[in-house]
């Protein structure tokens, strides 16, 4: 199963062709080709560039997609929604299911594989803006992605953030020193962290829910009111 990838939750601007295959114990996550910005206000130039020329590196057209999966954050409105729209116009393009997935799962996803001991958990935290993190916590299983979360997704101040039992932290590299926390090399969602985090969904052909973004809190901008003088 062919699978378009792509999030833009972050400032990293995401997109990858990922291989999903059933397998036991657990499906088979296997990259085929990746591009990513860095850069919180490239999101609208640079992501359907960045699936075309995936599509190109992995000798693949968008008649060979099976599926779509997108970061639904938390993140910033305005990025968020630039990933969100362009996954759900290829979808809509193309006839294809589009799964939308936390992106904190996405890393939690990759992480996991650094994350050891029996009773591991990770504090997974991105840039919120507005000197806050957003954050979920997660724990370590034998199976399913190899994670659950049990926290979050939250927003908040990093002096206000409770980080329970977690054993480790991944995420912004600008935010994860806040924390006593030994680090996993995990910054932004990659395109397989995100297909493993749909892998069942996928592979089953469960019905992909609507598309609903983690904003977390209202937007910057609001709509400005005027009054009436008579």
């Amino acid at each position: 199963m062919l699978v378009l990838a792509v999030d833009t939750a972050t400032p990293a601007v995401t997109a990858g062709l990922v291989d999903l295959e059933q397998a036991a114990p657990l499906p088979r996550v296997r990259p085929l080709a990746a591009r990513v910005t860095v850069d919180a206000r490239a999101h609208n130039e640079v992501l359907t560039p960045q699936i075309l020329a995936c599509l190109e590196i992995a000798g693949r057209t968008r008649a060979d997609l099976d599926a779509v999966v997108v970061g639904v954050g938390p993140g910033p409105f305005t990025g968020l929604r630039v990933g969100m729209a362009t996954g759900a116009a290829f979808g809509d393009a193309l006839g294809l299911p589009v799964y939308g997935v936390c992106s904190l799962d996405a890393i939690a996803a990759d992480a996991r594989r650094d994350l050891t001991g029996p009773d591991a958990e990770l504090l997974v935290v991105t840039d919120a803006r507005r000197r806050e993190v957003y954050w979920a916590r997660y724990r370590a299983t034998t199976d399913g992605p190899g994670f659950v979360r049990v926290a979050g997704p939250q927003v908040s101040k990093p002096g206000d953030l409770d980080v329970g039992d977690s054993t480790a932290i991944a995420g912004s590299a600008s935010h994860v020193d806040y924390f006593d926390l030994p680090v996993l090399p995990v910054e932004t969602p990659s395109p397989a962290g995100l297909v493993c985090c749909a892998a069942t969904e996928l592979l089953t052909g469960a019905p992909a829910a609507p598309l609903v973004p983690l904003y977390l809190r209202r937007p910057d901008a609001v709509e400005r009111s005027y009054q009436v003088v008579s």
